[in-house]
């Protein structure tokens, strides 16, 4: 075997931290070269974190050095830039369970072929670590840069409630707030092509900061269907039609309740509010999701019910909203 063979052997034992394939089968390494005791290879990075590009630089310096007649290995690394989007989901007041939506979403989103990451925005009341399964996990950090914590549901996240102690209160005026959510919003979140941000209720500096600095593909408005939800909500609208963001629709939450003894269904916060208020702003209506305590209970022992193979629920859900980044469109500026 010649030094070339040789090299790509060894190369090939290194595998690819995504496709668990060698470097040349996968296509992230370029055929090496030698020359006067000298290896060179090109890595192509794109997708991997720092912490994994450093790893993957050492270990194929490590696989070629062990080569003789090898002196010296040198490893240039390239990377595609790539463009990720930003959805923010947002709602005019709390309560109205625009954070377990968020995280069904996210999910829901996953499962149609995205890779989806999601920001915990709601810097003052953090409650994805506990949906998505991630409490008590903090983020590590590379360089200037955190690092999302992978979560059971394959959705990389980052939340204020990974930072602070359990029950601690947040008591940050507006700007620190708002540098907070851009550390979160310019982690090392790698491959992930679709951000999910579950903002703070209102209409404040964090949300003001994230639309001038970040500039959503789109935001989501959460809303019960009781009129004063909608009144909150059709604040949040204004706010972002005048940032210049489109509005992908609305979801009515909390949207009638089916009794589990005699089975009919009541509608304790209204019906048809949302719909009907989307119909009025010239907004698309995305769907409704019911008042069930299996979502609660579920999502709040980080289960979240998208996850589950027969959702049907939030499924129609995330579909149109990836139809609608296949096709973005403004709406009403």
């Amino acid at each position: 075997m010649d030094i070339a063979e040789s090299l790509a052997a060894a190369l090939d034992r290194v595998l690819d931290p995504i496709s668990s394939k060698g470097l040349l089968a996968s296509g992230r390494a370029a055929p090496p070269r030698f020359d006067a005791g000298t290896a060179s290879v090109v890595l192509d990075v794109t997708g991997l974190s720092a912490d994994a590009r450093t790893r993957i630089e050492a270990e194929v310096k490590q696989a070629l050095s062990a080569i003789e007649s090898v002196e010296t290995v040198r490893v240039a690394m390239t990377a595609e830039k790539r463009g990720r989007k930003i959805i923010a989901v947002g709602s005019g007041k709390g309560g109205v369970g625009k954070s377990t939506l968020s995280a069904n979403l996210a999910i829901a989103l996953k499962k149609l072929g995205h890779k989806v990451g999601l920001v915990d925005a709601d810097i003052y009341g953090p409650s994805q670590s506990r949906l998505l399964a991630t409490e008590g996990v903090r983020p590590t950090a590379q360089g200037q840069k955190m690092d999302p914590v992978p979560s059971p549901h394959g959705i990389p996240m980052l939340s204020m409630g990974q930072l602070v102690k359990p029950g601690q209160a947040v008591a940050w005026r507006g700007p620190m707030a708002a540098n907070a959510l851009g550390q979160l919003i310019d982690a090392e979140w790698g491959d992930t092509d679709l951000l999910i941000l579950d903002l703070p209720p209102g209409t404040g500096d964090v949300q003001l900061t994230m639309v001038q600095k970040y500039k959503p593909a789109g935001a989501i408005i959460v809303s019960t269907p009781q009129d004063l939800a909608l009144m909150d909500a059709t604040r949040a609208i204004d706010f972002f039609r005048q940032a210049s963001v489109p509005v992908i629709g609305m979801i009515e939450n909390m949207a009638g309740y089916a009794c589990p003894h005699c089975g009919e269904v009541s509608d304790p916060f209204g019906q048809g509010g949302a719909q009907a208020a989307a119909k009025s702003m010239d907004l698309d209506f995305l769907g409704r999701v019911p008042l069930d305590i299996a979502i609660r209970t579920a999502s709040d022992a980080g289960r979240p019910p998208a996850a589950n193979a027969d959702d049907e629920l939030f499924a129609p859900l995330a579909q149109r909203i990836a139809d609608w980044l296949k096709a973005p469109r403004s709406i009403a500026s």
